[in-house]
């Protein structure tokens, strides 16, 4: 398993979202008000936190409105989640585990792409949109800030940042969470889904709120410490200041 490499960058105000699993139409709205009403801009860092696909009803109208929204704000970095990576291991870009793909979530997504699940991997390949694939096979593993580490799944406590393996921050889970770390900045993590942001400061801040599962999207503006969050099946942002101790 490879090091995982990690890329530098800043921002005036960061953004974190979370797990997204194909639900495009909470995603749109939630982006709608990023840029309509927090102004959004090229100086600001926007970081999804990888997992765009999967469960959830129109994966492809998740990485489309990704890409739409990468022409408005250029500062935009996404990571691969631990489901990008079983899909590019399923059509042979390397990942793992790439044989329960379909079986976890995977057939929703290829069928938003209107490919037969019976369509062999090399099929698939050359019906997916090309800038599609390039953006699946271009995501980020790491993003690094002064005070933050953005990753999808979280990092291995007992190795140094640049030493982490892919593994671990794609599908790490109780070996992160229930333990420190000494990283001297605060791991932004999505992966493990929870009712509530995960707050256990100065070590981690944990933000996939379980959306494809029926609970809410949740996007920090971690400057700031504002949580904005859309519930599944609805169409209201709902804004909210975090603390250092709690939840929204």
């Amino acid at each position: 398993m490879g090091v995982s490499a990690v890329t530098e960058a800043y921002g005036k105000r960061i953004y974190a979202i979370g797990d997204v699993h194909g639900c495009a139409v909470e995603l749109g709205i939630l982006l709608n008000h990023l840029t309509t009403y927090e102004g959004i801009g090229n100086d600001d860092l926007v970081v999804f936190l990888g997992d765009y696909i999967d469960r959830g009803p129109d994966s492809r109208g998740v990485i489309e409105q990704i890409l739409e929204f990468q022409k408005k704000c250029s500062n935009t970095r996404c990571l691969r989640g631990n489901h990008e990576d079983m899909l590019l291991d399923f059509l042979g870009f390397g990942g793992r585990l790439g044989e329960a793909f379909l079986y976890n979530g995977g057939i929703d997504t290829v069928q938003s792409y209107g490919i037969s699940v019976f369509a062999p991997p090399e099929e698939m390949v050359t019906k997916l949109p090309q800038d599609h694939f390039k953006f699946l096979c271009e995501l980020d593993s790491i993003v690094k800030t002064e005070n933050y580490i953005f990753v999808h799944a979280g990092i291995n406590p007992l190795r140094d940042l640049y030493k982490q393996n892919d593994n671990d921050i794609y599908w790490i889970r109780d070996e992160f969470i229930n333990n420190v770390h000494n990283m001297k900045a605060t791991v932004v993590f999505g992966h493990t889904p929870h009712k509530e942001i995960v707050m256990h400061l100065p070590y981690k801040i944990g933000i996939d709120t379980g959306l494809v599962f029926g609970n809410k999207l949740t996007c920090l503006e971690l400057v700031s410490g504002k949580a904005m969050q859309i519930y599944r099946n609805t169409d209201k942002v709902i804004v909210e200041n975090i603390n250092g101790s709690g939840a929204a």
